[in-house]
């Protein structure tokens, strides 16, 4: 993470709410080929747990279960031109939010598997703004026999957060208006909302 103390925000509340707009995460952890990380929506039970699925054949699969790992949201990032600052002399950076979650998994058993996807299922439903909701009662029974047993459902117990909300906090409020206007000229309005609301 960042070393810059400005760059921090320990909000418990804060962290809940970028897992939720971000829940597509990275999920790395040491196996005996080497470093490996997945790709996966994890979702937060709210009470210090983050819950995700792998397929039976991803590479961490076989490994995790029991060992540390480390799970990575990332929120809106940007590039942040020079320009976009008052006065000369300025470089380019990065603003971004990325959160950290650190401990140790267990294997869930078929239950929890299944009313992690059904969860899963019914967030993401919700976030889709036309038409009716599906649901996993839609599915044949014969075709979720087929597909459960490719999966494998994941529970990590938070043991550690580690965040950085890189903003422009370090600049004159002056810039970090021009940084925001400058972010949604370019169409990145989810960043620019983070450095100041519209």
């Amino acid at each position: 993470m960042h070393p810059t103390d400005t760059f921090r925000n320990d909000d418990r509340e804060l962290h809940e709410a970028v897992m939720a707009a971000y829940p597509f995460a990275l999920v790395f952890a040491p196996t005996p080929h080497g470093p490996r990380v997945a790709h996966t929506p994890v979702l937060s039970t709210g009470d210090g747990a983050l819950q995700f699925h792998l397929a039976r054949i991803n590479a961490l699969t076989e490994h995790i279960e029991g060992q540390t790992v480390l799970v990575t949201f990332n929120g809106p990032h940007g590039y942040v031109s020079p320009r976009w600052y008052d006065g000369g002399d300025k470089v380019p950076t990065w603003n971004y939010i990325a959160l950290e979650c650190e401990g140790r998994v267990r294997r869930m058993h078929e239950e929890g598997l299944v009313a992690f996807l059904e969860e899963l299922g019914r967030r993401e439903e919700a976030r889709i703004a036309h038409g009716t909701p599906w649901n996993m009662t839609e599915i044949a029974d014969r075709t979720w026999a087929s597909l459960l047993p490719g999966i494998v459902g994941f529970e990590l117990e938070i043991a550690d957060r580690r965040e950085t909300f890189k903003l422009s906090q370090n600049k004159p409020a002056d810039d970090r208006a021009h940084v925001a206007a400058g972010l949604r000229a370019e169409g990145n309005r989810a960043l620019a909302d983070w450095i100041i609301p519209e």
